[in-house]
């Protein structure tokens, strides 16, 4: 069950945090934080592919199969499977203590951003990349992924996005968001 915690508008585009589970999103696309070699096995990539069925997890052993490993700050994106969404946008964010990681994570946010506008789509449900397993500092993390989002769209006038949506099933994570956001 979702529930929208703050809406926004912003150069026309709506901005929502959202509290609940990304794999129930109706947006037209779910950004999963992925890894490098596209292995989907927990956190949100795990409930990703759980729900949306294996689909997910072949198109994306495809995508390295074909071009190698996915480089951090990078996305990609493959069909969404049984979810409500039409597409998954894998995104790519660094993993803490790499080195730069925020121009990683900033670029993480971009590329997703970019696939989505190159697919036209109107809306895309994004999560806290990096702030999980991945060890980023969560209050740090979320306001990185909020001040990208607000720079590529007062970069990008023209773009499709007409909603973005934060996601987040932690409330805390969630609530850093709506923060971030006001």
């Amino acid at each position: 069950m979702l529930k929208e915690l703050l809406s926004k508008e912003f150069k026309g585009t709506t901005l929502k945090v959202m509290l609940g589970d990304i794999t129930e999103e109706e947006t037209e696309a779910v950004v999963n934080a992925a890894n490098s070699s596209l292995k989907h096995g927990g956190g949100v990539a795990g409930a990703i592919v759980k729900r949306g069925g294996k689909v997910i997890q072949e198109e994306s052993d495809r995508i390295v199969a074909e071009r190698g490993r996915v480089p951090a700050g990078s996305a990609v994106y493959t069909s969404a499977g049984k979810l409500k969404a039409k597409y998954v946008i894998h995104a790519v964010g660094p993993i803490w203590g790499e080195g730069d990681e925020e121009r990683k994570l900033r670029s993480a946010v971009r590329s997703s951003l970019k696939l989505a506008d190159k697919l036209k789509l109107k809306s895309i449900a994004l999560p806290a990349i990096s702030t999980g397993i991945f060890g980023y500092p969560k209050e740090e993390g979320v306001r990185v992924i909020v001040d990208e989002v607000l720079r590529y769209l007062k970069e990008n006038p023209k773009t499709s996005l007409k909603e973005i949506h934060f996601t987040s099933i932690d409330e805390r994570t969630a609530e850093l968001f709506a923060s971030a956001l006001s």
